[in-house]
């Protein structure tokens, strides 16, 4: 993408009405970050909120939460941008090291950044569900007690999370093994809520068909073509009533997210100006309750074929995530 462009879309944003804007240092190695420090400096500061994530890159040190860590990519970051601090600092994963050894360490440093005014609130990434307790039946990686406790120690005021149509939605048999969702989580906790990811890693935009070839490190080359001709499948009654374009797609599926989840901020990627005019053109464009209802329907239909597409046929062959991201480790690094 041209930097030029990049920069022209992000001012675009910014004047159809976007006040959050997410980036991280790994992005490009910090690419990203000065592409955003450069629409930044033509607009006025308190018109944009800030977000960053932290983490994700340890250096040479045992552990990315090490304080000479932290401050070394905090202060990095800030000169990227080309600002005095950030609005909101994401921790990107929760491992302190082995019982939690450097977890005192990191809550003291980003303490003494909030102390600075370098940071002015800290976020924290979930998963999509979390356990309530620990039950036979729970095979979740992530605990809310856990989280619970995190939140005590670091007082965020943001928790992030992967959601998106393909998202599967919390049942009764999900809430009897004592799992809850990450914005009921967040609620209980009054927190705020940010979506990534909404397009399912771009699957809604029915623009990857059976077939799709990609790149070396993404994480949907995973994805069998059995799951990509059931996407393919599953959207045609959304291009029957909706229109068969990637921008009528996209619109139906941030409309999707923001009336799951409406009061979570949805963080939706671009690739020009044009395309960030299409999202906020299409949501101007309401929906009526009939087509919610229709909406809700095709995609929950999509999620049971994608839920047959992702069985393994045999002992020998592992299913594929049916939800893009939502089944990752909160701690592994993420295509953006």
């Amino acid at each position: 993408m041209d930097d030029d462009c990049a920069v022209d879309a992000l001012l675009r944003a910014r004047d159809e009405g976007a006040t959050v804007f997410d980036t991280a240092d790994v992005f490009g190695l910090g690419h990203s970050q000065r592409l955003l420090g450069r629409m930044l400096a033509q607009v006025p500061r308190g018109s944009a909120r800030i977000t960053s994530t932290v983490g994700a890159f340890r250096g040479t040190g045992v552990n990315a939460y090490r304080s000479l860590n932290l401050h070394s990519q905090v202060e990095q970051s800030l000169e990227n941008l080309g600002v005095e601090s950030l609005d909101v600092l994401t921790l990107h994963h929760v491992d302190f090291g082995p019982r939690d050894e450097f977890l005192q360490e990191a809550r003291e440093t980003l303490e003494a950044l909030r102390d600075l005014g370098r940071v002015k609130a800290l976020g924290m990434r979930v998963p999509q569900r979390l356990a309530v307790s620990v039950r036979p039946c729970d095979r979740r990686r992530g605990s809310a007690t856990r989280f619970a406790f995190l939140l005590q120690q670091f007082d965020p005021k943001v928790i992030v999370t992967s959601f998106s149509p393909l998202s599967r939605l919390l049942g009764r048999e999900a809430r009897d093994c004592g799992e809850e969702d990450a914005f009921d989580f967040a609620r209980r906790h009054g927190v705020a809520t940010v979506i990534t990811e909404p397009l399912g890693l771009g699957l809604l935009t029915g623009e990857h068909r059976p077939g799709t070839a990609f790149g070396p490190g993404d994480v949907r080359s995973r994805l069998t073509a059995p799951v990509l001709a059931a996407v393919e499948r599953g959207l045609q009654p959304l291009r029957n009533r909706f229109g068969s374009t990637a921008h009528d797609l996209v619109r139906v599926a941030l409309h999707y997210c923001l009336r799951r989840c409406p009061d979570s901020i949805v963080l939706a990627g671009f690739t020009s100006p044009q395309q960030v005019a299409a999202n906020y053109q299409g949501l101007q464009a309401e929906l009526s309750e009939a087509d919610h209802e229709f909406v809700d329907d095709a995609y929950a239909a999509l999620r049971a074929e994608l839920e047959e597409a992702s069985q393994p046929r045999s002992k020998e062959t592992a299913p594929v995530p049916c939800t893009p991201g939502a089944d990752r480790p909160a701690h592994e690094a993420e295509e953006r």
